[in-house]
């Protein structure tokens, strides 16, 4: 590390969100993330609360100051709002957000707030019954739309939901969702199918473009103009629309990489700290904190992971290579 309570890599990005996963089990199979047969980790294998406490607070004396928790399925994770009250707690962490299938959230929702959970991110690729079966594999979609609901009366904010774009399928459900937000004080936000599907079913022909999205929404809603405040180091690049009635996100992995900008490290559910979503390297956290070491020793590993942290992923190059793990097998 540069400076005490920094992490900045080798090309000067500062780290300072940390996506942990909880689970590699997930109760739906959309196709571009995994099969219908799927080995899991085993249980024991998986951080315990305590590990991954132990974990933030270490991260948060780095620089660390957001977290998100997800999965897998982070809902499947049996009392996982007694993790979000620990991790909420933790002085230094000023933004705590859950993604989620939102299959449980009408069972769990209220929990999740009551222990201190606010923002939540919930995937949803489309509206239509027919289409959430092929894609999902599962018949879950009322539960998804009633959990939305549920989240919203709470007083969940922000609320957005996540959808993977995919050509030659998702095409129909761009227009409707993105009213389904503006109606519902919702951000849609509308995501690059990425090559992390674990079968190699990903082509760059199948990727619906962001750009494309964009030209249909302004079209067929209302135009866009890109949100100037927001952050310059998120993800998503965000648009308003100019009637004033709503946001939208894009997530251009593919055709506009983000990687100047990255801010993240990501702790997968058996304890591979990684500096990329992509990253064909992980560094064994788990071994270190069951294996007795000192927090200065585990200080370490997180700041040398970082330091290594490479220039980009190269998904647009010849050099690319996919990660040996699904993304579910990640953290989304």
């Amino acid at each position: 590390m540069d400076a005490p309570g920094q992490l900045r890599d080798r090309f000067g990005r500062l780290h300072d969100n940390l996506r942990i996963s909880v689970t590699d089990r997930c109760n739906i199979r959309c196709f571009y993330c995994m099969p219908e047969e799927v080995e899991f980790v085993p249980r024991p294998e998986i951080l315990t609360f305590e590990e991954i406490e132990h974990f933030v607070r270490l991260a948060v004396r780095c620089g660390i100051r957001k977290l998100r928790i997800t999965g897998g399925e982070p809902l499947l994770r049996r009392d996982l709002p007694v993790l979000v009250r620990k991790l909420s707690a933790i002085e230094g962490i000023t933004d705590l957000g859950l993604t989620t299938n939102g299959i449980l959230l009408r069972e769990q929702a209220a929990a999740l707030y009551e222990a201190g959970l606010r923002r939540i991110n919930i995937h949803l690729d489309t509206l239509d019954a027919e289409r959430f079966r092929h894609i999902t594999r599962r018949d879950h979609l009322d539960r998804v739309l009633e959990g939305i609901e549920l989240c919203r009366c709470l007083g969940f904010r922000p609320i957005k939901i996540n959808a993977v774009a995919v050509k030659g399928l998702t095409e129909p459900d761009i227009v409707p969702l993105a009213r389904f937000g503006r109606e519902h004080d919702l951000e849609i936000r509308f995501i690059e199918f990425m090559p992390l599907d674990g079968q190699g079913l990903w082509l760059r022909d199948r990727v619906l473009f962001a750009r494309d999205i964009l030209r249909t929404l302004s079209r067929e809603i209302a135009p866009l103009v890109p949100v100037s405040d927001g952050d310059p180091r998120a993800p998503a690049a965000e648009y308003r629309y100019a009637d004033g009635r709503g946001v939208v996100g894009f997530i251009a992995s593919v055709s506009q990489p983000f990687c100047d900008r990255c801010n993240r490290i990501r702790l997968t559910a058996d304890g591979k700290l990684r500096y990329c979503l992509f990253a064909l390297e992980e560094t064994d956290i788990k071994k270190l904190l069951r294996g007795g070491a000192a927090d200065e020793e585990i200080l370490e590993a997180i700041g040398s992971t970082v330091r290594a942290k490479w220039e980009g992923h190269q998904v647009n190059t010849a050099r690319f290579v996919a990660p040996p793990r699904p993304m579910y097998a990640i953290g989304g």
